[in-house]
């Protein structure tokens, strides 16, 4: 059985794995950085975690069994939003700038966060299989070891995005216009491939 600081642990661990794997949110991190400041990272980590209390609700009421055999379905449909999401940043990068006319809307990394998480098919496949299995062997000892393994695991998510935006927006004055825009291209371009992987995979399985 575990105990509290062991369902830490493990939440911070298992969600450090996850938090360094490239994917739709880091880019989303580095995209709003070059264009905010340091606290970027915890804002787009606070969108994630709406997205993640919904699944961990959903997991705790029992719904991982029925949600689970859709997840191909999930997958076609994220992979759809993603080269969507793609496709446009790659068009907005066209006249993407280093100055800033004015403050940067305090909405957008919170909206970028929840969307790149529930856009994503890693993310969905994640808690409906080791997500939903930390959070089962949670409950065996109650509620509260769910929600530490669940608070271990945001602390993992705000650390590292808060730490690559921190990174990101400290360096943003050595970009010239040119190198910009194609950082934002290529931020786009890894979208549409990620999406494009698992629409694949989508149609491949179905």
């Amino acid at each position: 059985m575990y105990d509290l600081l062991s369902m830490l642990i493990l939440g911070f661990v298992i969600g450090l794995t996850g938090a360094l794997a490239p994917g739709p949110t880091l880019v989303a991190t580095i995209n709003a950085s070059l264009a905010g400041d340091w606290k970027t990272g915890l804002k787009i980590s606070l969108g994630h975690m709406v997205a993640e209390s919904a699944i961990f609700l959903l997991i705790v009421l029992g719904f991982a069994a029925i949600a689970l055999p859709y997840a191909p379905v999930i997958a076609g449909i994220g992979g759809v939003a993603l080269i969507a999401f793609g496709v446009l940043t790659i068009s907005g990068s066209r006249a993407a700038s280093m100055a800033v006319s004015g403050p940067a809307d305090g909405h957008g990394p919170y909206v970028a966060g929840f969307m790149t998480s529930a856009a994503n098919p890693y993310f969905w496949i994640w808690w409906l299989t080791v997500g939903s299995a930390m959070v089962v062997a949670g409950l065996q000892g109650g509620l509260v070891l769910a929600l530490a393994f669940l608070a271990g695991h945001w602390c993992a998510d705000a650390g590292w995005f808060t730490l690559v935006s921190t990174s990101v927006s400290r360096g943003k004055t050595v970009l010239p216009g040119a190198s910009y825009r194609r950082v934002i291209a290529a931020c786009g371009c890894f979208l549409v491939i990620f999406g494009s992987y698992y629409l694949f995979r989508f149609f491949v399985t179905s």
